[in-house]
């Protein structure tokens, strides 16, 4: 449990996001909230943001489970991306200074999504993209987040 147990707590997250279409990088803050769920046999993340409409209200902006699989050696996860309609699962297990994360988005292509650089009140997580089935990799997502409690 303690490789995503490591990050329970709340975080600020400064995020970068890549728009695909335009090429044009947009930020944005948002909470990052991780807890033990399923009897402390998962770990449960929430992105919690302003609304568009109203920034003094917060909403969450979607969910990742993750759930260790004792026959796969590994941790299954799932992301729910309810706003934007976003489904992406994916496998992973403890690399280098951190979590690598290997699966497919919702419009089936190929993703890793990195966790590094992680310590008691810091980590970075990236969001790769392959259009080649896994050849290449652009950055489609970059974030820093900072723990808060």
């Amino acid at each position: 449990m303690h490789l995503f147990g490591q990050l329970v707590g709340s975080w600020r997250a400064e995020c970068r996001f890549l728009d695909e279409e335009s090429g044009a990088w947009s930020e944005f803050t948002t909470d990052w909230l991780f807890a033990y769920t399923l009897g402390g046999r998962a770990v449960q993340d929430v992105l919690v943001a302003p609304t568009a409409a109203d920034p003094s209200r917060m909403e969450s902006k979607g969910t990742t489970i993750r759930v260790y699989d004792p026959v796969l050696g590994a941790w299954r996860v799932s992301w729910f991306g309810a706003v934007a309609g976003d489904f992406c699962t994916l496998v992973a297990s403890g690399h280098r200074d951190g979590i690598r994360q290997d699966g497919t988005q919702t419009d089936g292509r190929p993703i890793r999504w990195n966790f590094s650089a992680i310590t008691a009140d810091s980590f970075e997580w990236d969001g790769w993209v392959s259009d080649d089935e896994g050849r290449t990799w652009w950055l489609e997502q970059h974030i820093t987040a900072t723990r808060t409690g």
